[in-house]
């Protein structure tokens, strides 16, 4: 299974989150919004650097720089 961060899944897609790295305070903050390990995370759209994602039934907004420290693989 491979792992990709979740900047290069494609739109639509049901993907598996298998790690959120970065800094603590943005672990911490990303955790707060749904994104742990073994969460089903879908990304909606991508509109100017910013990743439309559907987690846990909510639409959430993230930039870029978030997105590519949450790694997933596809469902």
């Amino acid at each position: 299974m491979s792992r990709m961060p979740l900047t290069m899944v494609r739109v639509g897609d049901i993907n598996i989150i298998q790690k959120v790295g970065g800094k603590e305070e943005t672990r911490k903050f990303l955790e707060n919004l749904g994104f742990v390990v073994g969460a089903e995370v879908a990304v909606l759209s991508i509109i100017g650097g910013n990743v439309i994602v559907s987690i846990k039934d909510s639409r959430i907004a993230i930039n870029s720089d978030m997105a590519k420290h949450i790694m997933v693989s596809i469902k």
